[in-house]
């Protein structure tokens, strides 16, 4: 969630009908919308070890949950504001490019649950933003997510409302066999 505005990270199978034409990533103030959640992965070509913390620094992506598309963004213009354009991007599998690669900034070792941070574009040193400014039709009144050039923008940061956060595996647990079939 946005700490500055209070809206959801959000997206859904609506296209931007102008800038990329790709799926648009919005912000949104309700609560209980499937359509807000986000894999935590790691970064195009490589993967993460599912428990492991992340690491403040790390190169990560966000995958829509429902589309399977990546956050993502470009030296495009966004359809509001006009600052940079935010979508979702890549195929089917959650695959997409080096643009939806984001640095993860926090102050801490290791992103911790109730950690607020922000989220820096790799490919043009932008951070992942909202504005007030907000769609009408199809989307009517979600806000529009940008990438934002200055890191003193009160509008950077966000934290995780809800979540499944999986502890690392126990390599030293015991493995016992289970006969009560």
């Amino acid at each position: 969630m946005n700490v500055d505005l209070s809206v959801r990270l959000h997206s859904h199978e609506v296209k931007y009908g102008s800038g990329s034409g790709q799926q648009s990533v919005t912000g949104t103030s309700a609560k209980e919308d499937g359509n807000s959640y986000w894999l935590v992965k790691a970064e195009s070509g490589k993967q993460c070890m599912r428990g492991k913390p992340i690491s403040c620094g790390d190169t990560i992506r966000l995958e829509h949950v429902a589309t399977k598309k990546n956050l993502h963004s470009h030296l495009v213009s966004s359809p509001l504001s006009g600052k940079q354009e935010v979508s979702a991007y890549g195929d089917h599998k959650g695959e997409g490019d080096s643009g939806d690669n984001w640095m993860l900034i926090c102050q801490s070792d290791f992103w911790e649950r109730d950690d607020t941070v922000t989220l820096k574009h790799i490919d043009t040193d932008r951070y992942l933003a909202v504005t007030s400014r907000t769609y009408g039709t199809p989307i009517n009144g979600q806000y529009e997510i940008v990438g934002e050039y200055s890191l003193s923008s009160s509008n950077i940061q966000w934290s995780v409302m809800e979540g499944l956060f999986i502890h690392p595996n126990d390599l030293k647990a015991q493995h016992y066999r289970h006969t009560e079939l």
